[in-house]
């Protein structure tokens, strides 16, 4: 029986385990995902800092900002040196931006702001002063015990940056899977063959699949294998994979035909399975099993077009829910131009997605040929699920959009 793919989704995310955490140093914590909270573990800043070069000042001797005043400079403070004590009033301090704010002062007054006579300071007339200025108060960002990231996070820059701040150098993130791709089928020649019949095709789909995986940083180590038609070729096969792999995907072989070998050789091997056909087009025949090791498996339908949508609309999210990455927000598009499809299916539609010149965007539709025609997909951004209920679909309507990248 066929479900639907809000249906398959959650079958899916039912019968997934989560994948294990390591220990990762942090200059190599780029694209994974947390696995533990960061914290602060002293206030941000850490000190009162100096966010502009100048000379650190008490105020209260300047508050008569109708008169020239004159200080004398007793030293200069750069960032990273020990504070400085100012001695006594009349006095200030040269510093740098980044400094520690020197003991004794609480302002700072720019250099653009004064004259200099030798160790003498002068602040014109008008120019005033007042505590706290061209400071950063310690604290004044983050309290320490703060949470700065939550575990979910696919780590960037900006969280590395962090993580850096508060001495993480090792953070604990989930591990990347290893994952075999196998292409099944008899017509497959390599893409370097010296020779190509005319019954024969160059396999594609576990390239394009390879090539999305790694685009997406969600694994890791990735091989490629061919299956022909051939029982014992594939059982063993699938069972070397089965044993060394996080995650197996297969593409071809898993409809109703007579070569269609998959299923049953999957069933054999201990693999159960928990989903076999969605209502939807492209990607009908999508099957979804676990094995005894709890070992996701998708045989993903054989057409080009069929695989890559797949890949996209439940491997990916597949892998983020094992990783434990938190979603990512849907995001919505408003058709373009009005668009009909009339099989009681959901419709998996590619479109070009631009600006629609009020701030919104626009999805522009592109159907492809055939679920064979890979490079209609090229141009595209990505694709909208049309709803099973409906046959009409309006510009202006919005729906969930599924980007290629």
């Amino acid at each position: 029986m066929l479900v639907t793919p809000a249906a398959a989704t959650e079958l899916i995310t039912t019968h997934l385990a989560a994948l294990p955490s390591e220990d990762c140093p942090l200059a190599a914590a780029h694209g994974r995902v947390l696995r533990q909270t960061i914290t602060a573990d002293r206030p941000l800043p850490p000190f009162d800092r100096i966010t502009m070069d100048g000379f650190a000042v008490r105020s209260a001797d300047l508050t008569d900002s109708s008169v020239e005043r004159r200080l004398r400079c007793t030293g200069f403070q750069a960032a990273g040196m020990m504070a400085q004590t100012l001695a006594a009033s009349g006095l200030c301090i040269e510093v740098a931006t980044g400094a520690v704010l020197p003991n004794g002062t609480d302002a700072v007054i720019p250099y653009e702001e004064t004259e200099r006579d030798g160790e003498t300071i002068i602040i014109p007339a008008g120019a005033v002063c007042e505590s706290g200025q061209s400071l950063h108060r310690t604290g004044s960002d983050v309290a320490t015990g703060t949470t700065l990231v939550a575990p979910g996070t696919r780590l960037s820059g900006r969280e590395i940056a962090v993580a850096a701040t508060v001495g993480a150098a090792q953070l604990r993130v989930a591990v990347r899977p290893s994952v075999a791709i196998l292409a099944t089928g008899d017509e497959l020649v390599e893409v370097d063959a010296p020779h190509v019949g005319p019954h024969q095709i160059r396999r594609s789909n576990d390239y394009a699949l390879r090539a999305a995986l790694l685009q997406s940083g969600l694994t890791g180590r990735i091989e490629r294998f061919h299956l022909r038609d051939h029982r014992p070729e594939i059982d063993a096969t699938l069972r070397r994979v089965l044993a060394e792999f996080d995650l197996v995907l297969l593409t071809g072989g898993v409809s109703k035909g007579k070569l269609d070998h998959i299923p049953k050789a999957l069933a054999e091997l201990g693999v159960t399975n928990h989903l076999h056909g969605v209502a939807q087009r492209p990607g009908k025949p999508l099957w979804f099993g676990t094995s005894s090791r709890r070992t996701p498996v998708f045989a993903l339908p054989g057409n080009p077009v069929s695989t890559y949508t797949c890949l996209h609309r439940y491997v990916l999210p597949a892998l983020r829910h094992q990783l434990g990455a938190t979603p990512p927000p849907p995001e919505t598009v408003r058709l373009a131009e009005p668009f009909r499809f009339a099989k009681p299916l959901a419709f998996m539609l590619p479109v070009q997605v631009r600006d629609d010149g009020a701030g919104g965007r626009a999805a522009h539709p592109a159907p492809f040929n055939t679920s064979g025609d890979l490079g209609g997909l090229l141009g595209t951004d990505g694709f909208v699920e049309l709803p099973a209920e409906a046959t009409d679909f309006a510009a202006g309507d919005t729906f969930t959009f599924w980007r290629w990248t």
